[in-house]
C-alpha cells in the first residue's frame, strides 16, 4: 500500500501532455534534458516534500524525510506530481539508481535534509483516480493516464541541514562568479517540486556538510 501522506505537488500547467517515451536500462543509466540546444545528462536530482502538517481535502499531505524512514524498508512511491515538466522528469528521466536530494518545502525553514535514491523507474501514480485523494484529476483516465511517480528509498540524513537561505547566498555568488550552483534548479526553475541536479551541483552541495553554515 502506498503512504497515506504524500509528497508536495506542483500545481497542473496549462501544457498538454505528452507522449509516453521508451523508458532505458533498468541500471543506473544517464537520462538527458536539452537545455538551450545543448543536451544535458542528468543522474541527480531535487525533490521537494512538505514535513509540517497540511490538510488538503481531509488528508494530511504531510511526508518528511522522518515519515519516509518509518515506510516498510524505508521506501515509498512519490505521487501527487501534477505539473507536466515534472512528471516528464519521474516518468522519462529517472532511472534505478540515481540519487536525490530529499528537500524540505512549505516550512519555516526550508532545505535540504537528506539523500535518497530511486528504485522503481516511472509508472502510473494511482492517485490520480482516486476521487478521495487530494490529487485526483477527473480528466485523466486508466486507458490513457497522464500522472507518473517512482519509488524512492531512504538513504542517508544530511550531516547537517542545508537550507535555502544557504544555497541562496552561494548561487547568487556563483551567478555572478561562475560558480558550481550558478544554473541550480532550485532558483532558476523554484517552482517544480523535481528538478533536475547536475552531478557538479550535487557534489558541491554535499561537500557543504562538513562545512560551518555560510
Amino acid at each position: 500500500m502506498p503512504p497515506r501522506k504524500r509528497p508536495k505537488t506542483d500545481q497542473p500547467s496549462n501544457k498538454p501532455a505528452e507522449k509516453k517515451t521508451k523508458s532505458g536500462s533498468k541500471a543506473a543509466s544517464s537520462s538527458k534534458s536539452s537545455t538551450d540546444g545543448v543536451s544535458v545528462v542528468y543522474t541527480r536530482w531535487l525533490m521537494k516534500s512538505e514535513p509540517e502538517s497540511r490538510i488538503e481535502k481531509g488528508v494530511d499531505v504531510k511526508f518528511g524525510l522522518e515519515d519516509l524512514k518509518k515506510e516498510p524498508d524505508q521506501t515509498a512511491c512519490w505521487d501527487g506530481v501534477r505539473n507536466y515538466q515534472a512528471r516528464n522528469f519521474l516518468r522519462d528521466q529517472m532511472k534505478v539508481g540515481h540519487l536525490a536530494f530529499f528537500y524540505h518545502s512549505n516550512t519555516k525553514v526550508p532545505g535540504i535534509a537528506g539523500i535518497i535514491k530511486i528504485t522503481k523507474e516511472g509508472y502510473v501514480d494511482h492517485t490520480q483516480f482516486d476521487k478521495k485523494d487530494p490529487h485526483y484529476d477527473s480528466s485523466s483516465t486508466k486507458d490513457n493516464p497522464r500522472w507518473f511517480m517512482v519509488d524512492v528509498k531512504y538513504i542517508c540524513d544530511t550531516k547537517r541541514f542545508i537550507s535555502l537561505a544557504e544555497l541562496k547566498g552561494l548561487y547568487q555568488k556563483h551567478a555572478q562568479s561562475g560558480g558550481p550552483l550558478k544554473n541550480l534548479a532550485l532558483f532558476t526553475r523554484a517552482r517544480l517540486s523535481v528538478q533536475p541536479v547536475t552531478e557538479e551541483e550535487f557534489d558541491f552541495i554535499l561537500g557543504l556538510e562538513d562545512k560551518p553554515a555560510a
